[in-house]
């Protein structure tokens, strides 16, 4: 597989989950940054492999529980089309063992990232990284036989997990206005143009939870609507970068 960086066109991403909002949160998260693509969504492992076949991703998310062909029966056909990350609630042992045997070259438990790390971990899949969730227990030892990497199972202290790359669509100068770490990723949610139910989907929260975040940022930055707070954030507004 070439390499993205030397090519110059975007990391091309197949999207794999049954749950629609799920899908449709995590196209408007990926596809807000310029190199990467979302180039086929999937509601089952049988459209994941057809999509796969269709499109040639790069990076293949994949839901482990979808009626119809489930994400482990469709695995090892999708592995030999292109690497393939687990991005699941599923965090039973033996089901990761079994994902991991079959193929995966990563595994993610909705939840237990951020959306900056999702982020990074799509990216580091492009240079043969492989990411876990922490608390899993799993590392990867590189084959350096084959492009794909072959799973191991291993101690808890030796997991592997890709660095936070910051928050979400942020420059590196622009000041926080007193906004917690995930009030700052829903603010460039709010900011990229997603409504409640992608920035729910995106960060794997509730609706309820968002709007909680939203009435807390409003008053952070002095806003009433999501136009004035995107200013503001922006730095856009009158004074915007001097509160």
């Amino acid at each position: 597989m070439p390499d993205q960086a030397l090519s110059g066109r975007p990391l091309r991403v197949l999207v794999a989950d049954d749950n629609p909002v799920v899908r449709a949160g995590l196209t408007a998260l990926l596809g807000a940054h310029p190199d990467i693509d979302v180039v086929a969504q999937a509601a089952d492992g049988r459209e994941a492999v057809t999509a796969a076949s269709l499109h040639g991703p790069d990076v293949v998310l994949l839901d482990v529980r979808m009626p119809g062909t489930d994400g482990l029966t469709a695995l090892p056909r999708l592995a030999r089309l292109a690497p393939v990350m687990m991005l699941t609630y599923s965090r039973e042992p033996e089901v990761v063992a079994e994902a991991l045997r079959r193929g995966a070259v990563g595994y993610l438990v909705h939840g237990e990232f951020t959306a900056a790390e999702l982020i990074a971990a799509v990216r580091d899949m492009r240079h043969g990284r492989a990411t876990v969730t922490e608390s899993l227990g799993v590392s990867y030892e590189p084959d350096e036989s084959s492009s794909q990497m072959q799973p191991v199972v291993a101690h808890l202290s030796e997991v592997r997990t890709a660095a936070p790359a910051g928050p979400f669509r942020r420059g590196p100068d622009r000041p926080r206005h007193g906004l917690s770490s995930r009030e700052v990723e829903v603010m460039d949610l709010i900011a990229s143009g997603m409504n409640n139910q992608q920035i729910a989907a995106a960060c794997f929260i509730s609706e309820k939870t968002v709007k909680n975040h939203i009435n807390r940022i409003f008053a952070k930055l002095h806003s009433s609507s999501r136009s004035e707070a995107i200013a503001h954030w922006l730095g856009t507004a009158p004074g915007g970068w001097s509160r």
